[in-house]
């Protein structure tokens, strides 16, 4: 329970705050504390801290003194202003806003305009000059908003309202509604709300802004926000805060307006003027898309002076921050207010590109750039574009607003997007405009599409953070969700129909376009030069990698079972192999082989199955060495059980017995069947496999020994270099290595007699008692290398091809878990065994190489974890070979800091 004083202080005047706050007052509150103590042009208000909203969550009520707090800073905030909260003569109106620690599109939306009713509107009116359109806007503003967000009344019964009320008047704008249409307007929001509410509109100014704090307070559990922080990894107890500002007005003219802005490219990277800008609006109008902007530069044309100042802003807050600023504005008359700032959410490419730029001018370095990046961003860089030519025309055309090459089914909500993804099926979510209602849906689609909005429209921001490819504002596009369908250029596009998006162009063509490598993929296979390209992205990736790998302790291998994966992963950075799985080798044209081994009735039947194996397990080998060129290959032994390499028992038993009805001689499929019948286990995957196998099947292991050190010999001998490493799997006791290890080496020595060449033999932790008796293996075991996939398994008690469909949805869903423990290393638990495993084997033998092959190896996160834990190297896919690059560099500059900062 938390205990609250009187003395806790939970209220703070912007200037009494600053950036690195943040914990406390919430990214948006420090900022504006921020640019306030910086001199620049906010509109005065108070924060309410994190603590706040803890307390409140924790307890269901306001903490004590919480109140009073508010009434004082709200009082010093109406004496500062001359105006009092809803004052029917002068009103002072202000915004509510939640800005928790990390930017969270599933947040409470903005309530404009508190403390505006029937009274205080025509005090408005008078405020602006007699301006009762502007009044009587504002005022349905604030039901609308109010409504949506504090009380749950449907937004599209607003939304709906305001269409019949421009169809009345014969227009598509709300601009052209007067102020008699207005109050009208205001009316029917009236109605509306109180039909949902049970309760008329509330008319005191103090008790809507109450419920707003409140609101603020409870949408930090809303399902939306839980929903993002999930996907973000953000913690569930840091609570938001809640911003209190007073209102400047951009809908009091053509004088007036509101905009977004970047100090960069957020898409591209790219230096130069970015945003969008609308006239006579207000707050959330640019974001939300509800018209189309003009680009920030009209601006210039409009309002020189606000231009210029806006531009000097611009420069002097990413010199401050020194990074990509994002940037809320308002212009009231002629007068330039700025309400938010923050460091702006980029694409992936932007990331790179940027990070590169502020190297050379000099306000970050090498460390810190390399920071600002990660592997998820580089990640979606090596995803493929479309290869696009005459075949395919554009029907209609967008803002690039998130890249990348998407296709996929139309579906038009969100519901209809989280059903059909849940069927494995790609899906493009298109609207006119997104709303924070449609994050599910955002989140289940390949790419969002939608007909109003610019690069600062909400669909823009939320696909950017979340590296989906967007196409917004393609006003071509006429949405009819309804219906279920979207016209353009005469043409008509049901749901279900397939369409591709390109968030690069803003293109939209129908059907599916085939795909081509990104730029990125091709500098790291080598088919692209670093040094002569003008491709400002793969410059900077080079840049960047180029550093990471200077910096990381950890080195990166790959997974791979094959010469062409080897060759691959070596163009991607690996620096050898962590594990090569012998069992693919036993595949293809060579199964038969194992029936023999399997169904051999004897010993020398048993030997001569295992002496046709050799050569074939030898040349694989060769080919690897070869391509690795005296990197370092860790060769895991047979691991699974053999009984993967038969026919499945039901079909098999139905085969022959249709054989035997039919009177054909079925000698050989019985013998097959009896064996199968034989091995068949309930419980496999715990069963005969891995060592069990070695130690039950004579001579299996024997001949992988003899293939591995026979193709190492013939490397060398053939003026090449190999470095072997045999990895014994599903070690539990020392002994079984012991055991493995004795016939290994006898074989070794036999084989490599003065060659010159080294084999290493060490294990597979991958069982728990392995890890917790890790002192004991490690005096027979000159490696280790986590086998996290069956570690997990075992240490869940869970079975990786049965529950993640079965039951990890609900365990997301109720925030059992923030991500899936096969995804990324489960820290608490099995990254404790693999800590135990790792301090203790090196306690008993110093020496001891430790890794990691398990998919984890190429997971961000999980490669920090692995750093910290003091392993050598980890292992991964080919492909996620630069994540672990990347992030192994991350891991080092975290831990040691920047040396030159």
């Amino acid at each position: 329970m938390v205990t609250t004083h009187e003395t806790d202080k939970y209220v703070y005047d912007f200037a009494e705050g600053n950036k690195d706050l943040k914990d406390l007052l919430g990214g948006k509150g420090a900022n504006l504390a921020e640019m306030t103590n910086l001199g620049l042009p906010v509109p005065p208000g108070f924060t309410i801290t994190t603590g706040a909203c803890q307390a409140y969550l924790a307890t269901g009520r306001e903490p004590d003194g919480l109140a009073g707090q508010i009434e004082a800073h709200l009082e010093a905030l109406e004496r500062a202003m001359g105006r009092r909260l809803g004052d029917p003569q002068d009103p002072l109106l202000v915004s509510v806003r939640s800005g928790a620690r990390f930017s969270m599109p599933g947040m409470m939306e903005t309530v404009l305009n508190v403390g505006l009713n029937d009274r205080s509107v025509v005090g408005l009116s008078d405020q602006a000059g007699q301006n009762d359109r502007f009044a009587w806007d504002s005022y349905r503003r604030l039901i609308q908003m109010f409504g949506k967000t504090v009380c749950e009344v449907p937004g599209e019964e607003f939304e709906h309202a305001l269409d019949e009320a421009k169809r009345a008047k014969g227009t598509h704008d709300d601009l052209d509604l007067d102020a008699d249409d207005l109050r009208g307007l205001v009316e029917t929001y009236k109605k509306i709300f109180a039909k949902h509410t049970g309760r008329e509109f509330p008319q005191e100014p103090r008790e809507q802004l109450d419920l707003a704090i409140r609101a603020v307070f409870e949408s930090w559990n809303a399902e939306r926000a839980i929903l993002y922080r999930r996907q973000e990894r953000i913690p569930a107890d840091l609570g938001t805060a809640v911003n209190v500002v007073t209102m400047v007005f951009g809908n009091l003219g053509p004088d007036s307006g509101t905009g977004v802005a970047f100090t960069r490219d957020p898409g591209s990277g790219a230096q130069g003027i970015y945003g969008d800008y609308l006239a006579n609006a207000q707050g959330e109008d640019v974001v939300a898309g509800i018209r189309n902007t003009v680009p920030l530069q009209e601006l210039e044309r409009l309002d020189k002076t606000s231009y210029d100042q806006l531009l000097d802003i611009m420069a002097r807050l990413e010199g401050h921050y020194q990074d990509l600023c994002d940037i809320e504005f308002t212009i009231e008359r002629g007068k330039l207010w700025m309400l938010q700032t923050r460091v702006g959410k980029r694409t992936a490419a932007a990331a790179f590109v940027i990070a590169g730029q502020l190297v050379d001018e000099g306000l970050i370095d090498l460390d810190e750039a390399l920071h600002r990046v990660n592997g998820a961003q580089l990640a979606q860089l090596m995803f493929p574009r479309f290869q696009l030519d005459h075949e395919f025309e554009a029907v209609a055309r967008g803002i690039g607003a998130s890249p990348g090459a998407a296709s996929g089914a139309v579906v038009f909500t969100s519901a209809r997007a989280v059903e059909l993804a849940a069927e494995g099926k790609s899906v493009i979510l298109v609207r006119r405009e997104t709303n924070p209602d449609d994050l599910n849906g955002m989140i289940a689609a390949q790419g969002i599409l939608t007909s109003r909005g610019g690069k600062t429209s909400h669909a823009a921001v939320v696909a950017r953070g979340m590296g989906k490819t967007c196409v917004s504002g393609a006003d071509e596009i006429e949405v009819n969700v309804p219906a279920k369908r979207f016209n353009v250029g005469g043409r008509t596009v049901s749901e279900g129909d397939v369409v591709s998006i390109d968030g690069t162009t803003g293109k939209v063509y129908l059907g599916e376009v085939p795909v081509t490598p990104s730029e990125v993929v091709q500098y790291f296979e080598g088919s692209l030069d670093p040094e002569r390209t003008d491709d400002a992205l793969v410059r900077a990736v080079h840049r960047i990698m180029t550093h990471a790998d200077a910096r990381r302790r950890l080195a990166v291998r790959t997974n791979a079972d094959t010469g062409a994966d080897a060759a691959r992963a070596r163009r991607f950075g690996a620096e050898g192999i962590g594990l090569c799985r012998t069992e693919h080798m036993f595949l293809g044209d060579r199964r038969e082989l194992v029936e023999r081994l399997i169904l051999a009735a004897t010993e020398t039947e048993r030997t001569d199955a295992l002496a046709a194996l050799l050569p074939l397990q030898r040349q694989d080998f060769v080919e690897i060495f070869r391509e690795m060129a005296g990197l370092p290959v860790t060769v895991r032994l047979i691991d699974p059980p053999l009984h993967e390499f038969l026919p499945p028992l039901e079909q098999l038993a139905v085969n022959v017995a249709v054989a035997q009805e039919r009177g054909e001689d079925v000698a050989k499929e019985e013998a097959l069947l009896a064996a199968v019948r034989r091995m068949h286990e309930e419980n496999p995957m715990l069963g005969l496999r891995g060592v069990r196998l070695g130690l039950v099947i004579p001579g299996l292991f024997a001949m992988q020994v003899r293939a591995i050190a026979e193709a190492a010999v013939a490397v060398t001998r053939d003026g090449g270099t190999a470095c072997p490493e045999i990895m014994v799997p599903l070690v539990g006791a020392v002994q079984e290595l012991e055991t493995v290890r004795a016939e290994a080496e006898k074989i070794i020595a036999e084989v490599v007699g003065d060659s010159g060449v080294e084999v290493l033999i060490g294990t597979m932790i991958e069982v728990p008692r392995a890890a917790l008796t890790a002192g004991q293996i490690a005096e027979a075991a000159q490696f280790f290398s986590f086998g996290t996939n069956d570690l997990t398994q075992m240490g869940w008690g869970f079975s990786r091809d049965d529950v993640e469909g079965a039951f990890f949805w609900r365990y997301l869903e109720l925030g059992i878990f923030g991500i899936s423990p096969f995804e990324s290393i489960d820290r608490d638990g099995v990254g404790r065994l693999i800590r135990i495993a790792a301090e203790e084997g090196r306690a008993a033998r110093p020496g001891l190489k430790l890794g990691v092959c398990g998919e984890h190896g190429g997971d961000p996160d999980s490669v920090h974890f692995f750093h910290e834990v003091g392993l050598d190297y980890v292992s991964c896919s080919p492909f996620r070979v630069p994540v672990a690059r990347l992030e192994a560099g991350r891991s080092a500059i975290e831990t040691t800091g920047s040396d030159s900062r």
